[in-house]
């Protein structure tokens, strides 16, 4: 689950950059600004984007692992494993370099928290697979469940807080939605409803589990991305002073 709201920050002047080679020059037009307010706030903003999404990660193995159902773009990338020689994982890097060259007609940037999300929560994933033991009963399967959407929503406010660039799946919904012109709901709507059938056809789970998450996943980050925003807003006054 990911989000592309807005979070205000503040901006203060920045001292002229030293010169820069073209590689870099090129990067800083294809990548949305980090718009820093010194070292130490770029430093901290992505060691808080690197935790979110580690633990974005491990909340999946934990949903995977309730062996209740997932969300729909998990039941896609499951599917996708069962057919090609790549974990979970990789499945889910692959699903979300599909989504980045999609991103290119609509004329959408990523941001450095783009391209860390399309690395590493697949990965981080399948280390949570390895760690979280398959569990037995019905209870035991639940309380997994919801830790796992508990988890999932915490991560989320924690990496997208510091505002480094949307995930694969949200920039394209916002993208299609910049587009067609169509309400974010319907986009949404028929995105996962595509993601979820191309699963199911695949193999991938679906379950009680999948419409728990559907309902519950948005109240939940309606929680947590709230109190992540307010902190990053204090920090901005507290920099800039305003």
């Amino acid at each position: 689950m990911e989000w592309n709201g807005p979070v205000t920050t503040g901006r203060q002047e920045q001292p002229p950059h030293p010169p820069t080679s073209g590689a870099v020059h090129a990067a800083r037009r294809l990548l949305l600004p980090i718009d820093a307010l010194g070292p130490r706030d770029t430093a901290a903003r992505v060691a808080q984007l690197l935790v979110g999404l580690a633990l974005y990660g491990m909340a999946l193995a934990m949903l995977i692992r309730a062996d209740l159902g997932v969300g729909p773009w998990d039941v896609f990338s499951l599917g996708l494993a069962v057919h090609l020689p790549m974990s979970y994982g990789m499945a889910t890097i692959a699903v979300s370099a599909l989504v980045l060259l999609i991103w290119i007609p609509l004329r959408q940037r990523p941001g450095i928290g783009t391209l860390l999300n399309a690395v590493l929560v697949g990965p981080s994933a399948d280390v949570g697979l390895l760690l979280i033991p398959e569990v037995d009963g019905l209870w035991a399967q639940v309380l997994l469940l919801a830790g796992g959407m508990v988890l999932l929503a915490f991560a989320t406010g924690l990496y997208i807080a510091p505002q480094l660039g949307p995930g694969p799946r949200d920039g394209l919904m916002t993208g299609l939605v910049r587009i067609t012109g169509w309400r974010v709901w319907i986009v949404r709507t028929l995105i996962e409803g595509t993601v979820l059938l191309l699963g199911w056809l695949l193999g991938g789970p679906v379950g009680v589990g999948t419409v728990v998450f559907a309902f519950g996943i948005g109240p939940l980050i309606g929680i947590f991305l709230p109190l992540f925003a307010r902190r990053r807003e204090a920090t901005v006054t507290r920099l800039t002073g305003r």
